[in-house]
């Protein structure tokens, strides 16, 4: 009980008040301080949206609830909305303004299965087995709304010429809903495009991440009784061991870059039946998609290996897969001297108790929230850490990108523990914080055709002459895979 109240006091003391930062005023664009303040003005309604997305708890290309919401606050703001882009009934843009500049801004809201939780610093599912937001989604397409909105009252009275466009991108847990936005032209025109995601450390996103792709292996055999005929049989589930044995024994002789997982979706229905099918899901990553290519293919073929063995025939389907960041190193320096500016976000007792209460659940350093302004890191030829399909976006459009505090350091993402801070305080406040970096970043890319000039300048040289190409199979969006 003690436990829940402190976890009621901190989300209460989140849900009246506006996020403590500690803003630089000396020397301070007045557009900067103006959109800021926006932010500000708005911050009660943006924080009563993102725990509405966090309640609907939907998985991809079924964010319904959340898109509708989404969409209907940009309308409310004035926005030109439209909705069902790229045949996907979730996805829509919302725009501002005319003419040039285009700045663009992503925003996420699908949720991941699984992960329901209550507002408290201990694992308590809130309906047990349904979605929950472990990546933070709820928070993300909110914050990046915040900026437009403040970046379209600029444009409304007449302080700033362009237009603003806030992309409402779904599915990027499961499916990377943006590779069918790119295959529909959708980021073609836009000039620069802006993007953030919630973490435990407020940073700009100067490292890679990893390419990936996703296929789908299916086995078919023959069923037949497991003891009375088994020679009659053909096992799928055979199929299915022998080629995961074989994934495992490969992993020992690729590149410390490479990681391959897989989950086994199907494996027979009961014990006393040679199953007929069986079905894997299977990822494979790389820090390139140069290096990831030729590791993929081989991990493909294995199927055909393990089926021959089996004495079954296989399919190998393609789900999706993506590229990874093309960092743009000159809007990362503009998007660092913002971050600097606003300074670090500043927390409650109540929420670092909070904080360390979940670091204690998960078997963390009990070290509390980490608010100070991480240094713009070197961009290494071989970053880790996960997967994004805005790296697709940054393959065709100039992309800058943040990180903002939005749980305790160390906190396991895609976990319940991500999920409870963002539907409270701590995960309100990083939110309202990404707006306002977004929007402070935006004013200087409207405001400074040199700098566009140079970011630009310097995406055509980082993509030189690579043609992109989506990892996307053909046909419409799989709106109603057998995944979900």
């Amino acid at each position: 009980m003690k436990l829940k109240h402190i976890a009621l006091s901190v989300l209460l003391s989140g849900s009246a008040v506006y996020p403590s930062f500690s803003q630089k005023k000396e020397k301070q664009n007045p557009l900067k301080t103006q959109v800021t303040t926006s932010v500000d003005e708005r911050y009660a309604n943006l924080t009563n949206l993102s725990d509405k997305i966090w309640s609907f708890e939907e998985i991809a290309f079924r964010e319904s609830q959340s898109s509708a919401a989404l969409s209907a606050y940009a309308e409310e703001l004035g926005f030109k909305v439209t909705r069902g882009v790229a045949e996907i009934p979730t996805a829509f843009v919302a725009e501002y303004g005319s003419g040039l500049p285009i700045i663009g801004i992503m925003g996420e809201f699908d949720a991941l299965p699984g992960l329901s939780q209550n507002k408290v610093p201990f694992k308590d599912p809130l309906h047990a087995g349904a979605p929950g937001h472990g990546c933070g989604h709820n928070l993300f397409g909110v914050a990046s709304l915040g900026a437009a909105a403040a970046i379209k009252d600029l444009i409304a009275e007449g302080k700033i010429k362009g237009t603003i466009r806030f992309f409402g991108t779904p599915a990027e847990e499961k499916f990377f809903g943006k590779l069918w936005m790119i295959r529909a032209g959708l980021f073609d025109d836009v000039d620069i495009m802006m993007d953030w995601h919630p973490g435990d450390e407020t940073k700009v996103n100067a490292q890679k991440g990893l390419a990936l792709v996703d296929f789908i292996v299916e086995f078919k055999g023959q069923a037949a009784h497991a003891s009375a005929d088994p020679w009659n049989g053909r096992s799928a589930g055979d199929a299915l061991e022998l080629y995961a044995n074989g994934i495992n024994y490969y992993r020992e002789h690729v590149k410390p870059t490479v990681r391959i997982h897989y989950h086994i979706q199907d494996a027979g229905e009961v014990v006393n039946v040679v199953p007929d099918y069986s079905r894997i899901w299977v990822r494979v990553r790389d820090s390139s998609r140069g290096g990831l290519e030729p590791v993929w293919k081989q991990v493909e073929k294995m199927a055909e290996g393990a089926a021959i063995m089996a004495n079954v025939t296989h399919e190998v389907s393609l789900v999706s897969g993506v590229h990874e960041m093309l960092i743009n190193r000159k809007g990362s320096e503009t998007l660092q001297k913002n971050l600097e500016l606003l300074g670090p976000i500043s927390y409650t007792d109540e929420e670092q108790v909070f904080a360390k209460k979940i670091q204690e659940s998960t078997f963390k350093p009990q070290i509390g929230l980490v608010s100070e302004i991480k240094p713009l890191e070197e961009t290494l030829e071989h970053s880790m850490g996960g997967s994004t399909d805005v790296g697709d976006v940054s393959y065709n459009v100039p992309t800058i990108s943040l990180s903002a505090t939005t749980a305790p350091n160390g906190t396991p993402w895609h976990s319940w523990a991500v999920v409870a801070c963002g539907g409270m305080s701590i995960g309100h406040k990083g939110m309202g914080y990404a707006a306002k970096a977004l929007a402070m970043t935006m004013v200087d890319l409207y405001q400074n055709e040199a700098l566009r000039t140079e970011i630009k300048a310097e995406f055509k040289e980082k993509k030189g002459d690579y043609v992109y190409k989506g990892i996307v199979p053909p046909g419409p969006p799989p709106i109603n895979s057998k995944l979900q």
